[in-house]
């Protein structure tokens, strides 16, 4: 009888993962980017699979910078100040 049970609440976990798996959205590669202009600088949002992650802001004079955000409560962190890029940037596995 506990057997029973135990493969009945093993199946049950096995099906429920299945569903939580079928509901979450496939990861794209490609960013969605938007550009517009704001008055005389130009600003580009990266998206992916809807998560806005980084901003490059480009004036009319001076140099390019990205904004980048560091976490998901829309707070984000110039990417050319020291502390403020948190995003690894290197290749730990491939296959």
């Amino acid at each position: 009888m506990t057997r029973m049970i135990g493969r009945g609440l093993a199946a049950l976990i096995l099906v429920a993962s299945f569903t939580v798996l079928a509901q979450e959205e496939p990861l794209t590669g490609e960013p969605e980017v938007t550009i517009r202009q704001e008055g005389d600088r130009t600003v580009e949002e990266y998206r992916l699979n809807g998560f806005l992650y980084a901003i490059k802001i480009t004036p009319k004079h001076g140099a390019p910078y990205f904004l980048v955000a560091v976490d998901d409560d829309g707070n984000f962190a110039r990417s050319d100040q020291p502390n403020g890029l948190r995003i690894p940037s290197w290749k730990i596995f491939e296959w």
